[in-house]
């Protein structure tokens, strides 16, 4: 069984990485139905849709026009989410979709650095896909 450290990983847009990510999270749920009836001993469901939603924290870099600007709020965007890194020639598995830029937040401390997180919301299908 093999893991992995989180250095390993990044998110690109498109093809783009985006720059200076210190985390990121990807989350997947299904909303269910109940279809129990009269003379069940428990409650019984059904999946019926699926959804799903990712952020992505960095250290604010304006210069990161390809990643982190053109993640505007408002924006469609093809998300690819890589656990094990984006290494060419290596097969590695990566989550891909289709994603609307919900929020953006920039925060920053007098000793600290200036940073950012971006929120997205998928729109349709979140695939595990293999890197060629």
């Amino acid at each position: 069984m093999a893991t992995h450290t989180g250095s390993e990983g990044t998110v690109k847009v498109g093809v783009n990485a985006i720059a200076e990510i210190r985390s990121y999270s990807l989350e997947e749920t299904a909303d269910t139905a109940e279809d129990t009836s009269m003379g069940d001993s428990y409650r019984t469901f059904k999946t019926t849709l699926k959804a799903w939603t990712g952020s992505v924290d960095v250290f604010w870099d304006e210069t990161d026009t390809n990643g982190q600007v053109a993640l505007a709020v408002g924006s469609e965007v093809t998300a690819n989410f890589f656990p094990e890194g984006a290494s060419s020639g290596v097969s590695e598995k990566y989550y891909t979709g289709s994603a609307i830029v919900t929020g953006k937040t920039v925060t920053a401390s007098f000793d600290g650095m200036v940073e950012s997180t971006i929120t997205l919301q998928g729109t349709g299908a979140l695939t595990l896909s293999t890197l060629a």
